[in-house]
């Protein structure tokens, strides 16, 4: 058993988190937490260097909750639904936890929706988590 969490430094990236953690810790199950950048080349150290601290981060608190876990950063050119699809498909997972934000119709029309492309194209149940911030 394993669940997937998407992770960004966001107030919905820690609302999905902290939901995931609940969850695993719940049915004592692997958190495999996934931070996804298309970055390659255009990703600059900077920032690659503080998600990376951020990840560390995560890993220690849970390490101290003693939640069995694995964190990835992926950085390979893929929309982040891809890589979040991708790896919950690897794992077997038994669903994925993504955070949401409000967004009016307009705005997922011309920017897209990683949450609704997860939702729809992941093989395995999705739980959108809303952020209290």
């Amino acid at each position: 058993m394993s669940i997937v969490v998407g992770y960004v430094v966001t107030p919905e990236g820690r609302a999905a988190l902290r939901r995931a953690a609940d969850e695993a810790q719940v049915r004592s199950t692997k958190l495999i937490v996934v931070n996804s950048n298309k970055g390659g080349a255009a990703l600059p150290a900077e920032e690659a260097m503080a998600y990376e601290s951020e990840l560390a981060d995560i890993g220690a608190r849970l390490s101290a909750l003693g939640i069995e876990h694995e964190v990835r950063q992926l950085v390979r050119g893929n929309e982040p639904a891809v890589d979040l699809i991708d790896v919950a498909d690897e794992v077997s997972a038994d669903f994925i936890v993504i955070g949401m934000r409000r967004r009016s119709p307009v705005g997922k029309l011309l920017l897209g929706s990683i949450a609704q492309q997860v939702l729809l194209d992941a093989s395995c149940p999705v739980l959108a988590v809303k952020s209290d911030e």
